[in-house]
């Protein structure tokens, strides 16, 4: 099972196996306070994706696609996840303020995309 939070939420139980998806670490945010179990930094968007997009709704579907492209490269991160959400709970953090248009929105579409 695939999840999404905010790294700045309160960590839960329910959360599972924690993973950030973030290239840069969450700023103000200590490694304890964040209880992240992993940080997969090479499975986000590239700096040149990232700093294109700048969290704007109006690139949502642009940038899922470069970025679902990107992915193409990264087999053995998505494999990784992949293999954690089989055996339990594995919550995807990000950073960004904006919770409906970021990379692990796009993360968890693109895995349901790849389970149909």
């Amino acid at each position: 099972m695939l999840k999404i939070k905010r790294v700045y939420e309160e960590p839960a139980k329910e959360d599972g196996f924690r993973i950030l998806i973030d290239r840069l670490w969450p700023r103000g945010l200590t490694k304890e306070k964040a209880k992240v179990d992993l940080w997969l930094k090479d499975i986000a968007p590239s700096d040149a994706l990232r700093k294109w997009y700048q969290h704007d709704p109006g690139k949502w579907l642009e940038f899922k696609r470069r970025y679902f492209s990107e992915l193409k490269d990264k087999k053995e991160f998505l494999e990784l996840i992949q293999d954690k959400a089989k055996r339990g709970t594995v919550t995807l953090l990000f950073g960004s303020k904006e919770k409906r248009f970021n990379n692990a929105m796009a993360l968890k579409e693109y895995f349901q995309r790849k389970m149909k």
